[in-house]
């Protein structure tokens, strides 16, 4: 590794991992994060497997702490990250890793209120209250990162009504965030993974779907146009190192698509 984030700490919501026999976004950035140098304050809705993934990191010779928040929960949000910034010192970068897709969503005909109501406050609203509690932190700082995990479903899909409008709603919150800090050094991006090899998606999908995993990973693996392979979580870890660091330090305001060349397909 080349120590990119050497110096820097890092807040990573979601970094917990959700079971299966793939490893998810957030616990993959938190891990690469670390082998980059950071400490890493690793939160989850459940503490153990934020600890676990702490406890990986410390275990390779890095440096973590781990810490519980139900982001939709402003309070457990600001409890989280006052525990943070006491654990660390500086908050230099946070890295909003937070979504659900429920059974129930779809189409707008038929999408189902409650579980639209659901999806809106985990997708964004938990991310917004993250990045609020944060911004007065880096604004004392006149630095700062925030990195949110999109989708690539905010720009493209005809199935899954919440999930689709409430990661729209965060890259319209990535934009409005990085405009109106951009005057105190605060740097605000998204990435928007396409189709993952991860246990949420492929275990969810799998569950929602009555299909296998396997049938699930197979089909989801030929819509992709490179290589006809899903990405994994490391690809978005990457990209969330990019973004995060030094080598990014000219680059706000931008949604990144990590998707295999899916987003560039037209008809």
């Amino acid at each position: 590794m080349s120590d990119r984030l050497q110096g820097k700490t890092v807040i990573v919501v979601g970094a917990g991992q959700t079971p299966g026999e793939t490893i998810g976004n957030g616990k993959a950035t938190a891990l690469l994060c670390a082998a980059e140098g950071a400490v890493v304050f690793c939160v989850d809705r459940i503490l153990e497997r934020a600890q676990s993934t702490a406890a990986e990191i410390i275990a390779s010779g890095g440096s973590a702490f781990s810490g519980r928040a139900d982001i939709t929960n402003a309070p457990d949000v600001v409890a989280m990250l006052n525990e943070a910034h006491v654990a660390l010192g500086h908050i230099d970068i946070v890295v909003n890793n937070v979504g659900i897709g429920m059974k129930g969503d779809g189409p707008a005909h038929i999408a189902d209120e409650e579980v639209f109501a659901k999806t809106f406050d985990v997708n964004f609203t938990g991310t917004w209250s993250v990045i609020k509690a944060v911004l007065p932190v880096m604004r004392s700082q006149r630095h700062g990162s925030i990195i949110n995990i999109s989708s690539l479903a905010s720009l493209a899909g005809a199935t899954q009504l919440a999930y689709e409008v409430s990661k729209a709603a965060v890259n319209r919150l990535t934009l409005n965030t990085a405009l109106s800090n951009a005057k105190y050094g605060i740097r605000c991006n998204a990435v928007l993974p396409g189709l993952m090899d991860t246990p949420m998606a492929v275990g969810g999908i799998a569950e929602n779907t009555g299909q296998t995993v396997e049938a699930t990973r197979t089909a989801r693996s030929a819509r992709v146009p490179l290589n006809g392979k899903m990405g994994t979580a490391w690809d978005t870890a990457h990209a969330v190192l990019f973004l995060a660091s030094d080598d990014a330090k000219f680059i706000t305001g931008v949604l990144l698509p990590v998707d295999g060349g899916m987003s560039a397909r037209v008809g």
